[in-house]
């Protein structure tokens, strides 16, 4: 049992679970709750909107993205072994602690509840095309594993679109049933939902560049033993150097689109002492100690400081649930 909540990485999916319960509650269900328009001079509270998805159904959704992102870890773990041991020896599971053949079993067995559960849902609502998405993600994850993780950026961007992704699923199948059900009201108030796509993106595109740094910070770590699998990871075509670059351009972009958000839309007290303190001097830390790296064990170090900002964001929907409050409250 021990082996095989290693085998699903466990730490990851709880995080994903989080992610998407922050991204209902915090976010989505604070800001329906919270719209107000100018009328003749005047705010206006707009009536409160309810989320569409029952909790049964939303836990449906969850399980869904937890059961797939399980079956990828396995199926990676499957098609990576020869690597892995080279890269990190102490980790290897899969013909180590479980057989082959039951770690192909349990891809398959996550595999399929993840996507029952997803059409299953997305009958439930009346919007079988949703399903197809849960089945694409599948169908990613291991052509992911088998193919695109060896071919030059192609895997890291797709893991990273991936990861982007989990928030999104979340305004995926609550806005069109949104949408359909207050049409009257979004009408009579001349409004839309567009600000919580903002936000709810706003935290993919977070997930998504975070996600892109830290799997090239993980190919870093991994130089060696991918270099000897044949394989084409940015490191080992570019060279470190470059790759360092590259990670040090993606992080200033994320700290110069954190500085726009602040000024131009979050520009409390609060959130500017945790932009600060959570998320741009760790960023700042992580490019310097990336350009002092020249270890597998130091380029580690760098991912799991990357881990650490990339939950920091996800924390801020917590502090985002009291700022979208006061927020809107005061408009105007």
């Amino acid at each position: 049992m021990k082996a095989f909540i290693q085998l699903i990485r466990w730490p990851n999916l709880l995080i994903i679970i989080a992610t998407q319960y922050l991204m209902r509650y915090a976010i989505l269900d604070t800001m329906l709750k919270n719209i107000y328009v100018h009328i003749n001079s005047e705010t206006v509270k707009v009536p409160d909107m309810d989320l569409q998805l029952s909790d049964f159904q939303f836990l449906l959704l969850v399980l869904s993205t937890v059961f797939l992102t399980a079956a990828g870890y396995v199926i990676n773990d499957y098609f990576d072994t020869k690597t892995d041991k080279l890269n990190r020896p102490h980790r290897v599971i899969v013909g180590k602690l479980i057989s082959r053949r039951l770690t192909m079993a349990i891809h398959l067995t996550l595999n399929g509840l993840g996507v029952a559960l997803g059409f299953y849902l997305a009958w439930s609502i009346d919007m079988m095309f949703l399903g197809f998405v849960f089945l694409l993600v599948s169908g990613l994850l291991w052509f992911y594993s088998t193919t695109y993780k060896r071919q030059f950026l192609i895997g890291n961007l797709l893991v990273a679109f991936l990861t982007g992704l989990v928030p999104f699923m979340v305004a995926l199948f609550e806005i069109p049933l949104l949408m359909n059900e207050y049409s009257a009201i979004m009408i009579d108030f001349d409004i839309n939902l567009n600000h919580i796509l903002v936000w709810i993106g706003g935290f993919s595109f977070f997930a998504f560049i975070t996600t892109l740094i830290r799997e090239l910070v993980k190919d870093m770590e991994d130089f060696e033993g991918d270099n000897a699998c044949g394989r084409r990871s940015l490191p080992i075509v570019l060279g470190l150097n470059v790759s360092k670059i590259i990670v040090s351009s993606l992080i200033l972009i994320s700290l110069l689109a954190l500085f726009l958000i602040v000024i131009l839309y979050l520009n409390d007290p609060i959130t500017l002492i945790y932009m600060i303190f959570a998320l741009l001097l760790p960023m700042v830390f992580l490019v310097i100690w990336l350009w002092k790296a020249n270890s597998s064990k130091a380029y580690h170090v760098a991912s799991l400081l990357t881990k650490v900002i990339m939950l920091s964001g996800l924390t801020y929907a917590v502090l985002a649930h009291f700022i979208i409050v006061y927020q809107l409250v005061n408009m105007g």
